[in-house]
């Protein structure tokens, strides 16, 4: 992944991430709260912005680096986008009343999550 589509993605994930949690605490307060899943849902998006915030990081990491980035640049923010897609958006869901069988979903979004982690740590050690 190039550094500006990692950057572009941040600010997507960071945005939509403000943006959902807002909703959560004002709009769909009450209807969580009666459903017993405001937990669920402040945890999909603090996951969300975290991994916003590693993206735009890493975005910074890869930027004055030379031609394209190696395998493990390249793959850990693909990682991150699609393991908080499958991790922040199962729980969105979930919370709001999803079917049951959308559970697995979430572990595996948190695979892919802690996969990005290790090969962003990777990158640094190959760099």
């Amino acid at each position: 992944m190039h550094h500006r589509t990692a950057l572009a993605w941040a600010g997507a994930l960071g945005a939509a991430g403000v943006i959902l949690g807002a909703f959560g605490a004002h709009a769909l307060k009450g209807a969580l709260e009666a459903a017993g899943t405001r937990d669920v849902w402040d945890t999909a998006s603090r996951y969300q912005l975290l991994h916003a915030a590693a993206l735009l990081g890493f975005a910074g990491w890869m930027r004055p680096s030379p031609g394209k980035p190696g395998r493990c640049a390249a793959w850990a923010p693909r990682l991150w986008v699609a393991g908080t897609i499958l991790f922040s958006g199962s729980l969105y869901a979930l919370a709001l009343g999803a079917p049951r069988w959308l559970g697995p979903v979430t572990p595996l979004g948190g695979a892919a999550l802690v996969a990005g982690w290790a090969l962003a740590a990777g990158a640094a050690l190959t760099a």
